[in-house]
């Protein structure tokens, strides 16, 4: 049996261009890539907080400390620069894999840097 799980998120990055001219894909600082293990080309799921739209593409590298978050081609119709979105990567493990996986969270303030990374996200409470 092989489990989707969750492999990376970019929580609360805020959108800096979108490029409805651009092949497709969305750009995304090089180092913020290298740091969250999301690869060149991998599929990326968007949720956009302002509008509550979520697309699928895949991450191409923008330069490194740049704090680029660029969507591009038709998902640029999906989110404005100024919007906050989560990206999520997910990997398909086996059940056995999947008890020991722990998935880079990895935290944004408002310039696109990093805040704080974990591998865990807090038990919500009642």
């Amino acid at each position: 049996m092989q489990i989707t799980m969750l492999k990376a998120k970019l929580h609360r990055p805020t959108v800096t261009r979108s490029e409805l001219g651009y092949e497709g894909s969305c750009a995304i600082d090089s180092a913020i890539l290298d740091l969250s293990g999301i690869l060149e080309y991998e599929q990326i799921q968007i949720y956009n907080i302002n509008n509550g739209a979520r697309f699928s593409t895949y991450a191409i590298r923008a330069e490194a400390g740049s704090g680029v978050f660029s969507v591009n081609g038709a998902a640029a119709r999906l989110a404005c620069p100024g919007d906050l979105i989560i990206v999520c990567a997910y990997a398909l493990l086996t059940a056995q894999e999947a008890e020991h996986h722990k998935p880079a969270l990895i935290y944004f303030n408002e310039k696109n840097e990093v805040v704080r990374s974990a591998t865990a996200i807090p038990v919500q409470l009642a």
